[in-house]
């Protein structure tokens, strides 16, 4: 049995790293190609503009580790203002702030022990604050999920939107090629961890699979919403993991169990599971 790490590449390779460390057979194909803006794009110079704007700004949200590393990119930039909050929904895209140099007091994330990593988790740290009249920075790829946006503006924020990226249709090598191939012949064989529903949605993108394709293999995802996603595309076998490496371990442990004859494989029988495996983390 093969696990799958689906993310971008920049995030993948650790990711599969931390894996194989705890015995998980861990391959990355990354689902989801970043490209950094051109000079002479517009939305680069719009990209300089809005760093200008830290100073003045109450939040600057991070919809990403992507959008933090092409955020920071420009060379000489300066130290991150005392008095700007910023967001994260997950421990990836903190560290990369904290990399970045923004001090842990202006780092604002969801609880330790939420049971979903979103913007509705990262709200609930927010929502305490006054946003009447406060000035908000959304740093992400191009398009995105606007409910953080729509719910601060409910609040009386004044909310901008500025694109640090682009996501793509990843270009695969011959190795990543020669592991969807395999993963095409071997679908029981294999697992695949979704971190988004734009990956789950380029799988059938690059295998030009009917639907139901799948229907053989895992999806272990980190939201319901990237669960439906799995789904649309045929995965019969989803399960929604709580936060957390542990999680993620403990669902590769039964479906190796259950492969190996010990075990009823997740989902089998019951219909899929849309709940986290096993509570919080």
């Amino acid at each position: 049995m093969r696990l799958i790490v689906t993310r971008p590449l920049a995030q993948a390779l650790p990711a599969v790293q931390e894996l194989r460390a705890h015995g998980v057979d861990a391959h990355a194909l990354p689902l989801i190609g970043i490209e950094a803006l051109p000079d002479n794009d517009p939305l680069a110079d719009a990209l300089s503009t809005a760093r200008a704007t830290l100073a003045r700004r109450r939040l600057v949200m991070f919809v990403s580790a992507n959008a933090v590393a092409h955020f920071f990119a420009a060379p000489g930039y300066p130290a991150w203002p005392a008095g700007t909050l910023a967001g994260s929904t997950g421990p990836g895209t903190s560290a990369a702030l904290r990399a970045a140099g923004v001090p842990a007091a202006c780092l604002r994330e969801p609880a330790a022990d939420a049971e979903r990593l979103d913007t509705e988790a990262l709200w609930q740290q927010l929502r305490a604050l006054d946003w009447r009249g406060a000035s908000v920075l959304v740093v992400r790829g191009e398009g995105g999920r606007d409910w953080l946006a729509e719910t601060l503006r409910g609040a009386g924020a004044n909310v901008d939107f500025v694109t640090a990226y682009r996501r793509t249709l990843p270009r695969l090598d011959a190795a990543q090629a020669a592991l969807l191939e395999e993963a095409q012949a071997n679908r029981a064989g294999h697992a695949w961890h979704f971190t988004s529903s734009e990956a789950v949605q380029n799988l059938p993108r690059l295998t030009a699979d009917s639907a139901g394709a799948w229907r053989a293999s895992t999806a272990l995802v980190t939201h319901p919403r990237i669960g439906e996603a799995a789904r649309a595309i045929g995965f019969a076998h989803v399960q929604v993991l709580a936060p957390g490496l542990a999680a993620l371990l403990r669902a590769w442990q039964a479906l190796v169990g259950a492969a190996a004859g010990n075990a009823t494989r997740p989902g089998e029988g019951a219909g899929d599971t849309t709940q986290p495996a096993e509570g919080r983390r």
